[in-house]
């Protein structure tokens, strides 16, 4: 029997993380193994943005060759993730008149909701822009709320509320292209964000509501659930590496130097606990204070109560949670990684998650089960090469 090897690119930009992963059967239950990982410094990308595609390109297979030395294997396709200030999502509603004579809703009801959800988008708010992902938030029945599916049900009038994740067109043609320069064939693109949360946040998580923040080194990723839902996915430009430049300012010190200040590795350099927290604590109350408002659009502030998930590279600063509880008056945690077994012990770092993530879907999507919503066609590289994507059904992420 053929091995079942699963791929996953994580573009970040200060750092890019390949994740190769067997699936395995163990018990008689479906278990991944992470079998290789491969990291390198990322070129070429600003907040998220591919601005030179070779330089990029080349730091996407060396992080590839890595991973291959360690699992033995060669990675010729990948889930690759998009990230970036280009990401973001909207929310409108659509309806239908039921169309059987019966009036059981049927999957050609559902379908067509959505497709009126998504006409109903505003035409300058989908300029330049690509839906990557279609989620159903809450469909209606004859104006009820419906609990559970509601394909089956009867009714005249079906209405549907559907998030829409989008992406700047030229941006994904590019990362498309970025990845196969570097020899590797894309099978899908995944928002960054949503295949972190597939592998950090819980099934009660989401239930009772929460919020991922993704502190990466230039944006900060936020996506919020309620309900066994995604309601939201934002992104902002601001990052771990605007607090890097505010202690190089603040302390008079190279960027290096403030670099391993922020990181609590330079110790004997001239400055004071108190300054040091006052230029840190700054920049995370303007990431917690974007938080804050997005919230409030969102009539969620102080409202959810699995509280804030903190992942990325920021998110291991010191001090964090509290500071977080006391902004947002919500309750606040670390990421941990539900993921399979490995041997690999960094896996457990929370700047993995995205990779993970991405080697999760993949495993779900060869069994024919998505965990990122519907999407109708396929999304095409500059090239013109076809993408293979599988499309079904939002489903809540296989944890514990």
């Amino acid at each position: 029997m053929a091995r079942q090897i699963i791929v996953g690119i994580d573009i970040g930009t200060f750092q890019t993380k390949v994740i190769i992963a067997e699936g395995l059967e163990q018990n008689g239950h479906f278990a991944p193994k992470i079998i290789g990982t491969g990291s390198c410094e990322t070129k070429g990308v600003e907040r998220g943005y591919i601005i030179n595609s070779n330089d990029a390109a080349t730091s996407v297979r060396t992080a590839v060759s890595r991973a291959e030395k360690t699992a033995g294997v060669r990675a010729r396709r990948a889930y690759v993730s998009f990230g970036g200030i280009g990401l973001g999502s909207l929310t409108t509603s659509g309806s239908v008149a039921i169309s059987r004579a019966d009036m059981e809703i049927t999957e050609r009801d559902l379908t067509l909701a959505l497709e009126a959800a998504e006409a109903a988008i505003p035409h300058a708010a989908s300029l330049n822009k690509r839906i990557i992902n279609t989620i159903p938030v809450e469909y209606k029945i004859d104006g009820k709320p419906v609990w559970g599916q509601a394909l089956g049900l009867k009714a005249v009038k079906l209405e549907v509320k559907a998030l829409f994740i989008t992406c700047l067109e030229h941006h994904l043609s590019e990362l498309i292209k970025t990845v196969e320069e570097a020899g590797v064939e894309v099978v899908d693109v995944v928002a960054a964000p949503v295949a972190a949360s597939l592998v950090t946040v819980g099934k009660k998580q989401k239930r009772v509501g929460c919020l991922l923040a993704d502190i990466g080194a230039e944006t900060l990723s936020t996506i919020v659930f309620e309900n066994n839902n995604m309601v939201s996915l934002e992104v902002f430009p601001i990052g771990g590496a605007d607090i890097t430049n505010d202690i190089a300012l603040g302390l008079k010190m190279s960027l290096e130097d403030a670099e391993n200040v922020k990181l609590g590795g330079l110790t004997h350099a001239n400055y004071t606990k108190k300054k040091l927290e006052e230029i840190i604590y700054a920049r995370l109350g303007d990431c917690l204070e974007l938080i804050e408002i997005h919230l409030k659009k969102l009539g969620r502030a102080g409202l959810l109560p699995a509280g804030i998930i903190f992942t990325g590279g920021t998110a291991s600063t010191p001090g964090l949670k509290t500071f977080a509880e006391e902004a947002l008056r919500l309750p606040a945690q670390l990421a941990e990684i539900h993921f399979g077994t490995g041997v690999v012990s960094k896996i457990r770092e929370n700047i993995w998650a995205t990779a993970c993530g991405l080697v999760l879907l993949g495993f779900n999507s060869a069994d024919g089960e998505n965990l990122v919503g519907h999407r109708r066609g396929s999304i095409t590289a500059a090239d013109g090469q076809r993408l293979f994507h599988r499309v079904s059904r939002w489903l809540t992420q296989l944890l514990p």
